[in-house]
């Protein structure tokens, strides 16, 4: 899924440091990138939502923009904790599993 400025919605991510941490996790590899630069993207799109929002507040920003912008932030973050539920629900059907 796309949104405007090709943004993509799993292009979510975390801190280069956390990146690190996951990519030396034996198994993670391109998956566990993917994943961090995914989550950074969600970040960046929160961080720019919070910024319109002082430009609307200043008066250097229309307010269409900045709920634009905020929209935008919503969906990616929805959509990152859907994905997050999804993972845990199977992590924990995986541990229900008889060995």
């Amino acid at each position: 899924m796309r949104i405007e400025n090709g943004i993509s919605l799993f292009s979510l991510g975390l801190e280069n440091s956390k990146k690190d941490t996951l990519s030396s996790s034996p198994g993670m590899g391109k998956f566990g990138d993917y994943l961090n630069q995914a989550l950074q993207k969600v970040n960046n799109l929160q961080i720019e939502a919070d910024q319109m929002v002082e430009k609307v507040a200043q008066g250097e920003e229309d307010i269409h923009s900045a709920l634009i912008a905020l929209q935008k932030a919503n969906l990616a973050l929805g959509l990152t904790v859907q994905v997050r539920n999804k993972v845990v629900e199977a992590y924990q059907e995986i541990m229900r599993m008889q060995v």
